[in-house]
């Protein structure tokens, strides 16, 4: 075993033993999806790809999606199951407009762990970001339906009718 890898260990035991932090962004929303994804709650926790998902959330916060998208493509290439991973992979390219890579991304989540509303919601903004509102807010109304009172479905069903409603100016 490599002495990066040794590290990787010894990093990814202290993680797990802290426990995982909840990441948002007030743009993607990306939400701690271990109680929303049940049935794949065995990808979370103290894998060596952890260490790079805690890097890459961190990146994430500060705006620094490429190297985000970096350290979450590192993870799920450690472990391909790993939804959180897959969620801010899809999330850091929607924020680099890299918008093909986020449907394929999205398209793995969907089908490894369902039309979770945390799934949907962050789809919602995908398709906003790329202006199909009518796809936005049939993701956006889908997961409120499944989660009403999530204040983060709220916000972006809020900010898709600001959205829309200057498109409609603009025309």
């Amino acid at each position: 075993m490599n002495t990066l890898r040794i590290m990787a260990l010894v990093v990814a035991a202290s993680v797990s033993v802290a426990g995982c932090k909840n990441f948002e962004s007030d743009e993607i929303n990306l939400a701690d999806v271990k109680g929303d994804i049940s049935s794949t709650a065995s990808t979370f926790g103290s894998g060596p790809e952890q260490v790079w998902v805690e890097k890459a959330k961190e990146n994430f916060r500060h705006g620094e999606y490429g190297l985000a998208e970096r350290y979450f493509r590192q993870a799920v290439e450690e472990r391909r199951n790993n939804t959180e991973a897959w969620l801010g992979l899809a999330a850091s390219y929607d924020h680099l407009k890299r918008f093909d890579e986020a449907d394929r991304a999205y398209e793995v989540l969907k089908k490894m762990a369902g039309s979770t509303p945390t799934i949907l919601n962050n789809l919602g903004y995908h398709y906003m970001l790329k202006g199909e509102f009518a796809n936005a807010e049939h993701a956006l109304l889908t997961a409120q339906e499944k989660d009403p009172g999530n204040p983060l479905i709220r916000d972006n069903l809020a900010l898709l009718s600001d959205w829309k409603a200057a498109a409609g100016r603009r025309s």
